[in-house]
């Protein structure tokens, strides 16, 4: 099993890495099977089904008009995110949906998209099953895809392994722990960050992998400049206002020194870009899950603040950074979860603070182990976060949720350089309990909007 940074930080559009890009990948990957079989044609009606937290919260998130444009043939990394909301309109005011761009069907919205409130496919909450069907209602392809986060799809071959990618690329320097990764460091003498690079090269030159981290970085960029450009009300009912802009203007209005502090002026930034982030995702933009939509504030926002604020700051440090987030991210992804419907906010927001801390402690000195110590301080103090999203939307709480995940990750950054490496914690026993606590926790907890603040806040 090979796990890429660019598997772990993917381009796509809010609001849900596991509710919109996952499921529009896997609508793409089913019409282009149809496709490739030679039976597109021979569709003249398709069925959609989705199932748990895509059911429960799916019209929330953008599920059903992604899964539309993905039977189009759109991709996540490449849409126009301006199109998704007027498509779905001319979808449903026409009745007609264009397979691959190529072939029109009829198409009812209310006959062929079905959300299972309450109703699971066995294997993982975001489950869905498509299916095509001829002129004389034979079946023509069916498939089962489950959205496991960030945007990883697994069809039902996969059923049972959930978290696991497909890729069998043997690497130079393979790691599944973090007890691995530090030894892979000491023996061979690279840093997470070089151990990666090497690792990154078996499916491209380092020339492309620097150019794919740094356009990464340029997506970054770009969503927060939106995200402090655009004003309004986030769409979905909830009448939440987007507050980014009006920040920024606020900020470039004081003097450091007009602040709560000057020691803490960075911190105002920081929640700055964070809410940016999380606000344009809410609204449907183009984004990098970081690792999953619901937290791609976090990483962002910790970037931003090394690239403004950190001494000696440059484009390398931003490759490193990214290097060694993914690094601690594939350990997420590989032993537990990075998917809010399966283990909570823990396995989004808890995943990225530790991915966070771990690159910003590299990039600003850290040794390997004190990288780890970093990452394991983002985690352990998320640890039992709920998801509980009102409204099954992503905006309350999860837009304030990245802002104070952004500053824990900077603190976990800080307090681990402070030390020598060694701590009382691993990381890899922290991930271990995210995965268990994520087991034991009540379902109404984890994505469904059925629990906590999605219940107990009345919606006006």
């Amino acid at each position: 099993m090979a796990i890429s940074l660019f598997d772990m930080l993917k381009i796509g559009i809010g609001p849900s890495s596991s509710h919109t890009v996952g499921p529009m990948q896997a609508a793409c990957r089913f019409v282009g099977g149809l496709k490739e079989a030679g039976r597109l044609t021979d569709v003249a009606r398709v069925d959609i089904q989705l199932y748990g937290s895509l059911g429960a919260t799916g019209k929330g998130h953008g599920t059903g008009p992604a899964v539309l444009l993905g039977f189009e043939g759109h991709r996540p990394d490449t849409i126009d995110p301006s199109i998704l909301r007027p498509r779905m309109d001319e979808i449903t005011a026409q009745g007609e949906l264009c397979l691959h761009g190529e072939h029109a069907i009829a198409f009812d919205e209310k006959a062929d998209l079905t959300y299972h409130r309450k109703e699971s496919l066995p294997y993982h909450p975001n489950g869905m099953t498509f299916s095509a069907f001829d002129a004389d209602g034979e079946t023509v392809r069916q498939r089962t895809y489950y959205s496991v986060g960030g945007g990883f799809v697994v069809d039902e071959n996969a059923a049972g392994a959930d978290r696991i990618v497909e890729d069998k690329t043997s690497l130079p320097y393979p790691f599944k722990s973090g007890a691995e990764l530090l030894s892979q460091c000491k023996t061979h003498g690279l840093s997470i960050a070089g151990l990666m690079m090497a690792n990154e090269q078996v499916w491209r030159s380092e020339a492309e992998v620097r150019e794919g981290i740094l356009h990464i970085w340029q997506v970054m960029q770009e969503c927060v400049q939106n995200g402090i450009t655009n004003e309004g009300i986030l769409p979905g009912g909830l009448k939440v206002k987007r507050r980014a802009a009006k920040l920024y203007a606020s900020l470039m209005e004081m003097d450091r020194q007009d602040l709560i502090s000057p020691s803490l002026s960075a911190m105002d930034w920081v929640n700055l870009y964070a809410l940016a982030v999380n606000e344009e995702n809410a609204a449907g933009g183009r984004m990098v899950t970081a690792p999953t939509n619901g937290a791609a504030g976090i990483i962002p926002a910790v970037l931003h603040y090394y690239w403004n604020w950190c001494p000696n700051a440059s484009e390398d440090g931003i490759i490193n950074f990214l290097l060694t987030a993914a690094a601690i991210g594939i350990l997420f992804k590989e032993n537990a979860s990075i998917s809010g419907a399966e283990v909570g906010c823990q396995g989004e927001v808890g995943s990225a603070c530790a991915m966070a801390a771990a690159g910003l402690a590299a990039v600003t000195g850290g040794t390997p182990e004190q990288v780890e110590n970093a990452a394991e301080i983002g985690m352990e103090h998320h640890l039992g976060l709920t998801c509980d999203p009102i409204g099954g939307l992503v905006q309350v709480p999860c837009i304030e949720r990245n802002a104070v995940g952004a500053v824990k990750a900077i603190n976990a950054a800080i307090m681990a350089l402070r030390g020598d490496g060694s701590h009382f914690v691993s990381l890899d026993k922290v991930i271990r309990t995210m995965r268990d606590t994520g087991r034991d926790m009540l379902d109404k907890y984890k994505e469904t909007s059925r629990g906590g603040l999605a219940v107990n806040v009345i919606e006006c």
